[in-house]
């Protein structure tokens, strides 16, 4: 037996049994806990922008702050989301550089999570594929409130593992050597997400 061998046998000695990991923290909040309200302050602690609204009013909240925005969205994008926006559908696919020309995106998501108020998408319906999301300067995303659950390990749940995705907490953000804090680096420098509530919510 090689040394390298010695050290994989007690490593895996070590382990416990594969699907007995024992999992000590929580894997939801409790039941008292309002997820939307607390997504929505988590992800403001981001620098998000974050406005509630409801089906009602989604358009015009849209159209509100994309005002004067050339904004690109996902073929599948809902029709009344965009009425009366400068909008360029992604089909056929946009080139990069013409992704970069415009002022934002529009989209949906996948799952959102209250604890850490991060959007993850995955290019399913209504949010299109990655390139989309990260080249223009602003993203405008559309949250359902039953889209967002409250922990990590219950958005994992959610999501399949063999599609891409996308996870966003706040504009894209990176510090420089004197730790002065740049936004833009690696995506949209502003995120503004609008919280759809659930009726009589």
């Amino acid at each position: 037996m090689t040394a390298r061998d010695e050290i994989l046998t007690r490593i895996r000695a070590a382990l416990p049994p594969r699907g007995q990991t024992p999992r000590e923290y929580a894997l939801r909040l409790p039941d008292d806990v309002d997820v939307v309200a607390l997504f929505a302050e988590r992800a403001a602690e981001y620098r998000a922008t974050v406005t509630l609204t409801d089906a009602a009013s989604l358009p015009a909240t849209i159209a509100r702050v994309a005002a004067g925005l050339r904004l690109a969205v996902p073929a599948d994008i809902p029709p009344e989301w965009v009425d009366g926006l400068a909008v360029v559908r992604d089909e056929p696919l946009l080139a990069n550089a013409a992704l970069d020309r415009l002022d934002g995106v529009l989209t949906g998501a996948a799952v959102a999570i209250a604890l850490t108020g991060t959007v993850v998408l995955d290019a399913g319906p209504t949010q299109g594929r990655r390139a989309l999301t990260l080249l223009p300067d602003r993203h405008i995303c559309v949250v359902r409130a039953d889209q967002i659950v409250g922990t990590v390990a219950q958005a994992l749940g959610r999501l399949d593992p063999r599609r891409p995705q996308t996870w966003i907490s706040g504009p894209s953000a990176t510090s420089d050597i004197e730790l002065n804090r740049v936004e833009g680096v690696h995506g949209p420098r502003d995120l503004t997400l609008l919280v759809l509530r659930s009726p009589g919510s």
